[in-house]
């Protein structure tokens, strides 16, 4: 079932933006379309208007926070040896006590706020499924080109010791080769560009951000047109390696299994010997830890979809008629996509914990997993409601609405045991993907050592011709994965069995139930709005406003529309207003001179020196924080006030620049003491 047709329109207010550029925290008005994209607008009409988002995010390896102290955590490992002390204030002052952040490793961060705690959960949960949706893989739609791209970076992060699952392996190619390169970029930049920022601690932090999106900025349009390139060179050959392959299949075939039976009698046995050592005592710790959470979130899913189902059935008691129904219904088709109802079902496995078997497999983070198994659970959440809208409606048309109630009985039962037997399925095949996500990389890092070496022999075995076709490397991977396929397996198959997390075994058949309820999905969505006369599709979620696009009989293609209610006063239109700041960098020579503050004092000149220039000198001069600032440059800037004080050189300057530098941040309050920069 395509569930791209389906949005939830929320009605979420009083959500404001900090603008870095001026220091301020606007009301926002935000948009997020079926891409979950997410733009800010200056206001509800200049959306309506068609005009251009102040701001468009794409949320792709952010994570959304709550609160400061969490967002520091991060900051303060951004900066060897740069820590902000528990409690100390970062370089932004939140206008409320319910911030909502978005955090990359890389790119630009967004500080939003809200005004009760209610609405920073809800925006909590959007923002959520946003990053979630963002974070989800490349499409599969590519069967060919997918798979392709992702070995090639695998295979490059392998190569340089990097094995497992990756944190940054989300967005589109583009943005995965620009995280790729980061990955390396970063580090490098840090070293060289840390010790030589300057101000105070937030100071710094905030500055090396500024400058990791700047880098960022930069590396992605680069990104993105060697990609677009090197797809197009490989469709250009597209036709001629067809041609090849289908002409010598047999042939390719055949050398496959001849080089493959050679690297397995190299590989097996120490595959083998390591299974048995390191892995195979292990595997059912790993997958309880797996089994625990997920299986608890899935629960979750069965027991929303079922409460919505028990709220349809109070009003058909109660004599809520059609339109009620068609209401009921019309909410109930984008229960998958409420962030906020699914919200208690995404935190069961939340709790998803590896520790201890993390550290041993060497596992980053087990927020690939979390993510995964969230996006399957509103996929079976979304399958479960588009299956009982197609009983209940091919119900409606044969037996009309009489006993509605009992109607509706009998196919909330179908749905609700075809939901236990597609959960298992989906659950059993989870955990084998995420076991052999968990071990296979593992084994490579172990094996790699004593195998790799003895690969390129192989490359002999090969004709040339073939060896576009035919990688050793590959070959070598297929190896470690037959080692191991069987026991997990066994292991997923034992689990069922045990029946522990209400898993079915794989013999069992799904009986009492709809033969056909499989040609479902080959059944348009159905209308409730237009077969019961009601306008709520152009309702919301929560209670009021208007949703994007569309109206009665037709689908919308919005996901999420948080809609600022007019009339609705806001407390501020401006929450805080503090001192402006320079804009952030978006040039080399702008980050130049976050490394290298400029200090700007008024000084008298002299007639004959009227003119602008700038001369090398050397000094120091204490800044405000304490620190001794090396001074290498001296610019000559001559404004229009009458000069009377004799010529002065550099050197002078500087002199009388270090003695009256106390003085003159008194005097002149557009000192700023914090960044050295005036």
């Amino acid at each position: 079932h395509n569930a791209d047709t389906h949005q939830i329109p929320s009605v979420l207010w009083n959500l404001f933006q900090y603008l870095e550029e001026n220091r301020k925290w606007r009301n926002r008005f935000v948009s997020v379309p079926n891409s979950y994209t997410i733009s800010l607008y200056e206001s509800k009409a200049a959306h309506e208007r068609g005009l251009h988002p102040k701001v468009t995010i794409s949320c792709a390896g952010y994570k959304a926070l709550t609160s400061l102290d969490e967002y520091m955590e991060l900051m303060n490992t951004s900066l060897p040896g740069i820590k902000a002390k528990v409690g100390s204030n970062p370089f932004i002052k939140c206008a409320t006590q319910f911030p909502l952040i978005l955090w990359h490793p890389y790119a630009r961060h967004h500080y939003f706020c809200v005004m009760t705690e209610k609405e920073q959960k809800k925006w909590h949960a959007v923002l959520q499924d946003c990053v979630r949706h963002c974070n989800n893989g490349l499409s599969e739609d590519c069967p060919v080109q997918t798979p392709a791209f992702t070995d090639a970076v695998r295979l490059h992060r392998q190569a340089k010791g990097h094995y497992g699952t990756w944190d940054m392996m989300c967005g589109e190619p583009p943005q995965i080769l620009a995280n790729l390169v980061m990955e390396t970029l970063h580090p490098e930049l840090r070293n060289v560009i840390a010790p030589r920022l300057k101000g105070k601690m937030q100071q710094r932090q905030r500055n090396w951000m500024l400058i990791s999106d700047a880098v960022y900025k930069q590396v992605l349009p680069q990104t993105k047109g060697q990609y677009e390139a090197l797809v197009g060179v490989c469709e250009a050959q597209r036709v001629k390696l067809d041609a090849t392959l289908r002409t010598d299949m047999d042939q390719i075939i055949t050398s496959k299994e001849h080089v493959s039976s050679k690297i397995r009698a190299l590989v097996l046995p120490k595959a083998e010997q390591l299974l048995r050592t390191s892995i195979q005592p292990y595997i059912s710790s790993i997958l309880e830890a797996l089994m625990e959470p997920t299986s608890r979130g899935f629960s979750e899913v069965r027991d929303v979809f079922f409460k919505e189902l028990v709220e349809i059935s109070k009003n058909s008691l109660n004599g809520g008629g059609k339109e009620k129904l068609g209401e009921h219904m019309e909410r109930l088709s984008m229960l998958a996509f409420h962030p906020v109802k699914m919200q208690s079902c995404y935190e069961k496995v939340e709790q998803l914990n590896l520790e201890g078997l993390q550290q041993r497999f060497d596992v980053s983070s087990p927020s690939v997993f979390v993510s995964r198994a969230q996006i399957l659970m509103r996929e079976q959440m979304d399958n479960a409601v588009y299956t009982f809208e197609q009983l209940l409606n091919q119900s409606l048309e044969t037996q009309g609405e009489n006993d509605l109630c009992k109607t509706m009985q009998k196919c909330q039962d179908r749905v609700l045991k075809k939901y236990d037997y597609d959960s298992s399925t989906v659950r059993k095949k989870f955990f084998r993907e995420a076991l052999l996500q968990i071990v296979i990389p593992y084994m490579l890092q172990q094996l790699s050592p004593s195998c790799s070496p003895e690969l390129p022999r192989f490359k002999e075995l090969i004709f040339e011709d073939f060896s576009r076709f035919l990688l050793v490397e590959n070959m070598f991977e297929e190896v470690v994965l037959q080692s191991v396929t069987k026991d997990i397996m066994m292991a997923v198959k034992e689990a069922a069995v045990q029946r522990r997390h209400n898993l079915y075994r794989d013999s069992i058949i799904l009986t009492n139930s709809d033969p056909n309820l499989h040609l479902l999905g080959e059944t348009a969505a159905v209308d409730w709005a237009a077969k019961f006369g009601t306008d709520e599709a152009d309702g919301t979620a929560e209670g009021g406003g208007s949703g994007e696009g569309g109206g009665s009989g037709k689908r919308r293609r919005q996901v999420v529309s948080m809609i600022q209610l007019d009339g609705v006063p806001l407390p501020y239109e401006s929450c805080l207003e503090l001192p402006a700041e320079p804009k952030s960098p978006d040039s080399v020579n702008e980050i130049r001179d976050l490394i290298n503050p400029v200090v700007e004092v008024v000084l008298p000149a002299s007639e004959e020196n009227q003119v602008n220039g700038t001369e090398p000198t050397t000094g120091t001069i204490t800044m405000d924080d304490g620190l001794e600032e090396e001074v290498t440059h001296v610019t000559t800037v001559v404004d229009d006030a009458p000069k009377k004080s004799a010529k002065t050189s550099a050197q002078t300057i500087l002199q009388q620049l270090i003695g009256n530098k106390e003085a003159e941040t008194e005097k002149h309050p557009h000192v700023d003491s914090e960044t050295g920069e005036k």
